[in-house]
């Protein structure tokens, strides 16, 4: 057993009480219910509390291994008071762990004060020490060899400190009610196949050339029969447009149906056939629901850590990283942090050209 870590193995430990806090977006909470799958199976008695953005529950409703989601708000979790305020509610739960798998000032501040018998999340990288955030500081995972990615198996590794857990299930789940399986969402498109294809990236720093984005919708849309449904956030729609006005086959695409929420997407995904999109929320989900996934990386995100499951069919993704390495000279941290202020410039490098042959034997395993 390494220092540090304390094993459950007390019956009367069976019925604990546990929080995990994960103040990240949607696709990082999806892989951290992880936590809670794995927990549950192993101790079906405990009773687990999830901490997420407002906006992120989408993903963890009807989760059966959740018995709580906490709400809170991105913004507002910054203001003192109000933090202050969730930590007297986090220290009233009287919880016996909490798992903090991102790492965040404010979710450290919470551990630190929550009064649980065992908090547990990564040590902190800078020189300055841990402050004594945790009771039980981990050390990220250097690299990962699973199937799932180092950025899953990061969350999984945190287990690890609370007990001895066997049979891990890495694969994050989606939990649909039999009225949400039979939601028409698609209607009159039913009648093709349906990729949804995410236009635009989470943010700037994720999203691709316009034209080429209409490239690739264009060369789809010219050799398969099928139907294209853009996926964008809700303030993107002005954006996602233009993209519309440059492709050149319109009747394929299909426009008049949106996703208003998070959950909503999961209901619609989950009757489309395919996704194609940048790397975010979407692809997790996508695969939650055990859809095939084509991913175009950022070039400034570490694919390393993010591509899930893939098996070169039913997941597949590119990397400008993988076609011309020699743009990169050393990709690490310092490196990705200084291409995620111009990432366009590498972007421009990524052209159709690169992505259609692969995009192309993709859809030919899947459509």
């Amino acid at each position: 057993m390494q220092q540090g870590k304390v094993l459950i193995r007390n019956k009367e430990k069976l019925r604990m009480k546990v929080l995990i806090i994960q103040n990240k977006r949607i696709g990082d909470v999806l892989i951290a219910s992880v936590i809670a799958n794995n927990f549950k199976a192993q101790y079906p008695e405990s009773e687990i509390h999830f901490m997420a953005y407002d906006f992120t529950h989408g993903v963890l409703m009807n989760n059966p291994n959740i018995d709580k989601i906490i709400s809170i708000n991105d913004k507002e979790l910054k203001k003192l008071p109000v933090l202050l305020k969730i930590i007297r509610q986090v220290r009233n739960e009287k919880y016996d762990i909490i798992f903090d798998p991102y790492s965040k000032t404010q979710s450290k501040l919470i551990c630190k004060f929550s009064g649980a018998k065992q908090t547990i999340g990564h040590k902190s990288r800078k020189k300055l020490g841990n402050w004594g955030y945790y009771t039980h500081p981990t050390i990220p995972l250097q690299s990962s060899n699973k199937p799932c990615g180092k950025a899953i198996d990061d969350r999984v590794h945190l287990l690890e400190y609370a007990g001895k857990f066997e049979n891990i299930d890495y694969v994050p789940k989606l939990f649909l009610t039999d009225a949400e399986k039979n939601e028409d969402w698609l209607g009159k498109y039913k009648n093709k196949k349906v990729i949804v294809l995410g236009v635009l990236g989470s943010t700037p720093q994720k999203s691709m050339p316009y034209e080429y984005v209409a490239e690739i919708i264009d060369f789809i849309t010219n050799n398969y029969d099928v139907n294209i449904l853009f996926n964008y956030a809700p303030h993107q729609k002005e954006e996602a447009h233009k993209i519309y006005e440059m492709c050149k086959n319109k009747s394929n695409i299909i426009l008049d149906i949106y996703a208003k929420n998070i959950r909503d997407f999961v209901k619609l995904m989950n009757q489309c056939d395919v996704l194609v999109a940048n790397e975010g929320g979407s692809v997790h989900i996508a695969k939650a629901l055990n859809k095939p996934t084509f991913t175009i990386f950022s070039p400034y995100v570490n694919k390393e850590h993010w591509a899930s499951f893939e098996d070169g069919k039913r997941h597949d993704s590119i990397h400008l990283l993988e076609i011309k390495p020699d743009l990169y000279n050393n990709f690490n941290s310092k490196e990705r942090k200084k291409i995620e202020k111009n990432p366009q410039e590498l972007y421009l490098q990524l052209t159709p050209e690169i992505i259609l042959p692969r995009l192309n034997i993709f859809l030919k395993n899947n459509i």
